[in-house]
């Protein structure tokens, strides 16, 4: 009643469901590998600027130098005059300084490495995020501490995702945003205030922050 070539259709299927089994683990293992989402990358930069000095030891506020943030997509990277600002009285004439120096004289930009990079199909706005009470350390981790800047958070499809189904837990009130130590007072639990500042923030349709338009435009 069937034809010969249907004696191999078991086997074939036996195969094709193993090799199939064997080709979701080996793609899911590569796809949440740190070395495929860059966790932990943390690039030699051309001057050593120490975030721990700077944010934490000093105090300056990621808005002094990141000035674009609460107004556009990205977080604009400081030109030399902002570095000369103070770097024309402090440490002038340091070593680990002389690539600022010569850039204020040339008029040639340093050449900084981008470290938080997404796929060009994927679009992100920060300041959609920090004026909805997302703080920097979600995403940056405790940058306040850190001498050379690794990325902490693998920036991938389903971590976006966590965050945009639920973001009770990441949200803070708006005049916290660049303050890493920041937390709720000890009679309210960051889930309540978080449901609180959801409704004031106007975070109401979670089918928009999952739907793919929102970040694949």
């Amino acid at each position: 009643m069937f034809p010969r070539w249907a004696n191999y259709m078991a086997p074939a299927g036996a195969v094709a469901a193993i090799g199939g089994l064997l080709y979701a683990t080996v793609v899911f293992g590569f796809g949440a590998s740190p070395k495929t989402t860059a966790v932990g990358y943390a690039p030699t930069q051309p001057v050593p600027y120490s975030h721990a000095l700077h944010a934490g030891k000093l105090g300056l506020d990621c808005r002094y130098c990141h000035t674009t943030v609460e107004k556009t997509a990205f977080a604009s990277i400081p030109p030399t005059q902002t570095c000369m600002n103070c770097h024309t009285k402090i440490w002038n004439q340091s070593d680990k300084l002389k690539p600022v120096r010569d850039s204020w004289a040339t008029g040639e930009p340093i050449k900084w490495i981008k470290i938080h990079n997404l796929a060009n199909y994927v679009y992100f706005n920060h300041s959609a995020h920090v004026n909805h009470g997302v703080g920097c350390v979600e995403c940056h981790g405790r940058i306040d501490r850190m001498d050379l800047v690794a990325q902490q958070q693998p920036l991938s499809m389903g971590w976006c995702l966590d965050c945009h189904r639920a973001p009770e837990t990441h949200l803070r009130p708006k005049d916290q945003i660049t303050n890493m130590d920041w937390k709720p007072a000890e009679n309210e639990s960051r889930e309540d205030l978080g449901a609180k500042l959801r409704q004031e923030y106007k975070i109401h349709d979670t089918a928009y922050m999952t739907s793919c338009y929102t970040c694949h435009r």
